[in-house]
């Protein structure tokens, strides 16, 4: 079975260096780091599983986002 870097759980050094070597530097932006990192995920939940998130959100008595957040850090 062919090395699939893109689906494997652990990838190596070198799996994406086509790929890095293709990227335009205009397109990159380097940032210093800090204790101050964060993550923005945007969550879209339609039809039933909408609901069935607004129900745990009530009888939790929490707003919708503090839910995601639980579920996202149990992930």
């Amino acid at each position: 079975m062919k090395h699939d870097p893109w689906n494997e759980p652990d990838p190596q050094p070198g799996d994406f260096d086509d790929e890095l070597a293709a990227v335009d530097p205009r397109d990159v932006q380097v940032v210093e780091t800090g204790s101050g990192g964060k993550v923005t995920i945007v969550v879209s939940v339609e039809g039933e599983d909408a609901k069935r998130l607004a129900r745990i959100a009530s009888e939790r008595g929490q707003p919708v986002d503090e839910v995601v957040a639980d579920l996202v850090r149990q992930a």
